[in-house]
C-alpha cells in the first residue's frame, strides 16, 4: 500500500496544531475552574485613583475605566464566558444530533417533518431571537443563551442527519440486520460510531461560534448584569474609552479570537484523523452548509 492511499488515523495530538490548540484549550479551562480564586484583586473594586492604567507591576494588563484591574476581570470572566457557550453547545448537540440520527430511520414523514422545523429555526435572525427570549425569561445571561442553543439545532440535526445517511447503508449495516441484530443496536454500534467523528468536529466548531456569541451577546448588554465581568462585557466598556486607552481593547479581543482559533484548530486537526468520513469539510463552516451537499445525500437515502 502507497503512502498516500493509506488511511488517516493515530493520535490527534501527533499534529502540531493540535498539541497547541489542546494547551490553550486546557488554560482556558483552566481560569475557568480557578479563574475567580487566583485572580490578583478583586474584579469589582473600584479604584478611582487608578483610572485607565497601562499595563505594569500594579496591574499586568492595566485598569478600566473605573480603575478595576483588567486581567483579574477577565480571569474571573472566563466561568461565565465558557460556561454559556457550553449550554448553548449541549442543547443543540442533546436535541440535534439524535434527530439527525433518527430521520434516517423513521420514515420520510418524520424527515420531512424535522427537515422543514430545521428550516424555519434556521430562518429566525438571532439577534432578535435572543432579545425576545430573553426578555421573556428574565435578563440573565444563561438564558440568553437559550435561544442560541435552540438555534444551533437544525446545524447539528443537518450535518449528523447527512452523515448518517452515508452509512446508513453500508454493506456492514446490511449485514448486522440480516444476522439478526435489532435496529437499535445496530444504530448504535454501526452507525452512531461511524457518525461520532463528524459530531465531534461539529461540536468543536460549534463551541467557537456559541462562544463568539457570548461574547457577542455581553458586548451589547444582553444577558449580563453589571458589574459582572464577562469576556464581551469588558470589551464593551473598553471600546467605549478609546481616545484614553486605545491598547485597552486588544487584549479581551485577543483572547476570544485565540480561543476560538484554538477550538477550530482542534476541529481541524481531529477531521483531519478521522479522515475522509467526516462530513465538515475545512473550507466548510456549519453556518453556512450548502444545501447541495445535503441534496447528494438525500439522494442516497432509501425510501421508507
Amino acid at each position: 500500500m502507497s503512502r498516500r492511499s493509506r488511511p488517516r488515523g493515530g493520535s490527534v495530538l501527533r499534529l502540531p496544531s493540535a498539541r497547541i490548540a489542546v494547551v490553550i484549550l486546557a488554560a482556558i479551562l483552566f481560569l475557568a475552574i480557578f479563574g475567580s480564586v487566583l485572580a490578583p484583586q478583586n474584579p469589582l473594586t473600584i479604584n478611582s485613583n487608578a483610572l485607565f492604567q497601562g499595563p505594569g507591576k500594579a496591574h499586568l494588563l492595566g485598569t478600566d475605566y473605573l480603575g478595576r484591574d483588567v486581567l483579574s476581570r477577565l480571569m474571573a470572566g472566563t466561568r461565565l464566558s465558557v460556561l454559556t457557550a457550553l449550554e448553548a453547545v449541549g442543547i443543540g448537540l442533546v436535541i440535534g444530533a439524535p434527530l439527525g440520527v433518527a430521520t434516517v430511520f423513521l420514515g420520510r414523514t418524520f424527515d420531512f417533518v424535522a427537515n422543514r422545523v430545521g428550516d424555519a429555526l434556521m430562518t429566525l435572525p438571532s439577534i432578535f431571537f435572543a432579545v425576545a427570549v430573553t426578555a421573556a425569561l428574565g435578563n440573565g445571561l444563561v438564558q440568553a443563551m437559550f435561544p442560541v442553543g435552540i438555534l444551533l439545532i437544525p446545524y447539528f440535526f443537518r450535518i449528523t442527519r447527512a452523515a448518517t445517511i452515508e452509512f446508513a447503508r453500508a454493506q456492514y449495516v446490511e449485514a448486522a440486520e440480516l444476522l439478526g441484530g435489532s435496529r437499535l443496536h445496530v444504530i448504535r454500534v454501526h452507525v452512531v460510531r461511524k457518525v461520532f467523528p463528524t459530531i465531534a468536529v461539529t461540536t468543536a466548531s460549534l463551541t467557537g461560534a456559541a462562544l463568539l456569541s457570548v461574547s457577542f451577546l455581553t458586548f451589547l448588554g444582553i444577558g449580563v448584569q453589571p458589574p459582572t465581568p464577562t469576556w464581551g462585557g469588558v470589551l464593551s466598556s473598553d471600546l467605549n474609552y478609546l481616545n484614553l486607552a486605545p491598547w485597552a481593547p486588544f487584549i479581551p479581543g485577543a483572547l476570544i479570537a485565540v480561543t476560538v482559533g484554538a477550538l477550530n484548530a482542534l476541529a481541524d486537526a481531529y477531521r483531519d484523523k478521522a479522515g475522509p468520513g467526516t462530513l465538515l469539510l475545512p473550507e466548510a463552516d456549519p453556518a453556512s452548509l450548502t444545501h447541495s451537499t445535503l441534496e447528494a445525500a438525500d439522494a442516497r437515502q432509501p425510501a421508507a
